[in-house]
């Protein structure tokens, strides 16, 4: 199986390995991006940071590239999806607002795309 994650923080990623490590395969194909807006420091850090802690959590996947990708979250993390023909996207949820279920990001990527999509819960850290 081909899967794209995608993360924006050490956190995410820690959540979204704890979800994956007991399903991985040593034929599994995980891609991990993250992405920032240029100029904004502080999410490119903290997405360069993320893609640190997924080859070493997912060392029983087959094999586990990570990229950062300046721009836009869900375009981004679409043509990385296309680009390695992924058979799932797998996000962590989030959201700024404490009323919604899912943030903005998640509601327009599964508005976005056909390819299953996993929503992991991420835990806040109040």
């Amino acid at each position: 199986m081909r899967l794209l994650v995608g993360t924006d923080s050490v956190h995410t990623t820690a959540a979204i390995c704890d979800y994956l490590e007991p399903r991985l395969a040593e034929t599994d194909e995980v891609r991990v991006v993250a992405t920032a807006e240029p100029g904004d420091g502080t999410a490119e850090r903290d997405g360069r940071e993320a893609l640190n802690v997924a080859p070493v959590r997912l060392a029983a996947a087959g094999s586990v590239e990570t990229e950062f990708r300046d721009g836009g979250t869900v375009q981004e993390l679409l043509e990385a999806a296309a680009a390695v023909e992924a058979d799932e996207i797998v996000i962590g949820a989030s959201s700024a607002d404490s009323e919604a279920a899912v943030g903005s990001t998640t509601r327009t990527l599964l508005e976005r795309t056909s390819r299953p999509v996993v929503v992991v819960p991420v835990a806040s850290l109040e």
